[in-house]
């Protein structure tokens, strides 16, 4: 090869390598710019800075139109919640008085009616305690749901908790000869207490509800990630194509159909554990009683 030769081979490999330089420094500045466009849209401060026909400007362009209909949409949003939770408030406000009242008026009925009528009386009774049941349960999913009560988790021992809501269903258990057992617990977890209790409790009288005779026992154990809260029962057991429904919301089992509830239950348990990073889980065997495991974190 001449010395011409070699020199034009030298200006096309300096014009390669120039290219290449410059290709990859306008590259590099177009990932700086979008790297900062997306720092300015995190801090909800994006601005379009120019309008000329680049693809950067177009990308501009669009991002902006998208933030844009994204605090539109998230504008919607609040205003429904803000509803819902009007709404929510209203529904729990409105309905306490009058059943009340219906339980009140109830009870002078069972006192003073004829003998032949009281068992009329007593279903009227229990029917309002039912709707009381119910939309007490209903505001409260509701609630959690909407965002109007946000769960609180704090590091704390579960003992307490357990024993306060062990105590509560105590006098129902005993009422139906059953043994409530808590067995000790040290366990600790990440958790909110008032709603975790109100759980556990959920749990605790689901058991006794479904147990004829024997026992129900709570109890709790931590692993590395999670503590686990269980609550085992001596009942009839669930068949195991149930499981997956239990607590979908006014899900009830065949074997429920005899007794008290609405079927929310186990759905506010649910709504409970997630909220709070955990989850729940039911194990059952027909004939063998059932075991619900309340799963809640260990590190917030």
């Amino acid at each position: 090869m001449t010395r011409a030769g070699y020199l034009c081979l030298a200006v096309l490999v300096l014009a390669l390598a120039a290219l290449f330089l410059w290709d990859r420094w306008r590259m590099r500045r177009l990932l700086r710019c979008l790297d900062r466009m997306l720092d300015e849209a995190v801090r909800g401060d994006f601005r379009e800075e120019a309008f000329r026909e680049t693809l950067l400007s177009a990308v501009e362009t669009k991002l902006a139109h998208y933030l844009s209909a994204s605090a539109v949409s998230a504008g919607h949003i609040q205003e429904e919640r803000d509803k819902i939770k009007t709404l929510i408030a209203d529904i729990s406000h409105q309905t306490k008085t009058p059943i009340a009242n219906v339980l009140l008026y109830t009870q002078l009925l069972e006192e003073r009616a004829p003998e032949d009528c009281r068992t009329y009386t007593a279903a009227l009774g229990e029917q309002a305690r039912k709707l009381r049941s119910l939309i007490e349960s209903l505001v409260k999913t509701s609630r959690l749901e909407a965002g109007v009560l946000v769960l609180q988790p704090r590091p704390g021992p579960l003992g307490p908790m357990l024993e306060e809501a062990v105590g509560q269903l105590a006098p129902k258990a005993a009422e139906k000869g059953l043994e409530l057992v808590l067995e000790p617990a040290e366990a600790e977890a990440v958790f909110d207490p008032k709603w975790t209790a109100e759980a556990v409790c959920n749990l605790i009288d689901n058991a006794v509800k479904y147990t004829p005779a024997g026992r129900v026992t709570v109890s709790a154990r931590a692993y590395e990630l999670f503590a686990r809260v269980d609550v085992e029962d001596t009942g009839p057991g669930i068949p195991e194509e149930e499981l997956a429904r239990l607590f979908q919301r006014f899900y009830r089992g065949e074997n429920a159909a005899g007794a008290e509830g609405v079927g929310v239950g186990l759905y506010l348990v649910r709504q409970i554990a997630q909220g709070q990073g955990g989850y729940v889980k039911a194990f059952s065997r027909p004939g063998r009683g059932a075991k619900f495991s309340l799963f809640l974190p260990r590190n917030g």
